[in-house]
């Protein structure tokens, strides 16, 4: 008899556990809050830190990333510069995520190439190593302004082997650097010997043809959106019309639009436009599966 009754005890120990484990297991999930983390870090650099915005309800399989870059002439600019994308894009794409970087700006010691495509790099590395951590899909769109146009069609033509990049969105980019624009005039020489590590690329290296992402398209570049100003003092409107080209010929995507003003200093009708534009590519090319 004993013995009997220590069986039942154990059987019933044993039905308990198993009664609790269904139950614990059968609790759903807490949904995900919204999250925002600001400077952080991706590299030994002070100034590689990005601001990462996570949505709430995010999962591996849905959260896919938009990425702002902003410009300065690859010596200034700081991310702070994209701030004012960021209400927007939350408003309109609740379900995505966002990173607004910056990167280490050129000086007398620093280049810029290959430097900040390199860093560009290290960024989606490092999210796409914490994809599950984060509960983000690496899956991303890069925005960006002025040279953090041409640092994001540059990663995109030239370095993205995995197919990260879904789309780009190029506001005021320099596109091509062969462009009499830039090659006619005395000082360009000098800057860009200024610009880039020559260490980096092989002997006798063209760096006004490496370095035009409008000499990089493919067939296996992105989705493209084009804004530029008909009076731009800083980036011809010659460099919009070659990239366009350049696009048409290798039958990506694509759409150019041309603003009255110059470098991005345009009418707010035309700023929402943009806008809209951006927020149409992102549905249909970085689209969220609910």
């Amino acid at each position: 008899m004993k013995k009997l009754l220590v069986i039942i005890l154990f059987l019933g120990i044993q039905f308990g556990y198993v009664s609790c484990s269904k139950d614990n297991d059968s609790r759903p999930e807490q949904p995900l809050v919204a999250e925002t983390f600001l400077n952080v870090s991706y590299g030994n650099n002070a100034q590689e830190k990005y601001d990462l915005y996570l949505p709430e309800n995010r999962s591996t399989e849905k959260t896919k990333v938009i990425v702002l870059v902003h410009g300065g002439g690859w010596t200034g600019g700081d991310k702070a510069d994209m701030d004012f994308l960021i209400p927007y894009i939350k408003l309109r794409h609740p379900d995505h995520a966002i990173v607004n970087i910056n990167y280490v700006l050129a000086d007398i010691n620093t280049p810029a190439f290959p430097n900040q495509f390199l860093d560009l790099d290290a960024v989606i590395n490092k999210l796409t190593s914490e994809k599950d951590e984060l509960h983000i899909l690496p899956e991303f769109a890069l925005i960006g302004a002025s040279a953090g146009a041409h640092i994001s069609l540059m990663y995109d033509y030239a370095y993205d082997t995995d197919d990260q990049v879904k789309l780009v969105g190029d506001i005021v980019g320099p596109s091509d650097f062969t462009d009499p624009f830039y090659s006619e005039n005395p000082d360009f020489p000098f800057l860009m010997a200024a610009l880039v590590d020559e260490n980096a690329y092989p002997p006798g290296t063209n760096y006004a043809e490496v370095l035009s992402p409008a000499l990089r398209v493919s067939n296996n570049s992105s989705p493209t959106l084009l804004f530029y100003g008909n009076a731009d003092p800083l980036v011809s409107l010659s460099n919009a019309t070659t990239l366009n080209s350049a696009l048409d010929n290798a039958q990506i995507d694509h759409t150019l639009n041309i603003y009255e003003g110059g470098h991005g200093d345009w009418a707010n009708v035309d700023i929402e436009d943009m806008k809209a534009q951006i927020s149409a590519y992102v549905d249909t090319y970085l689209e969220v599966d609910n």
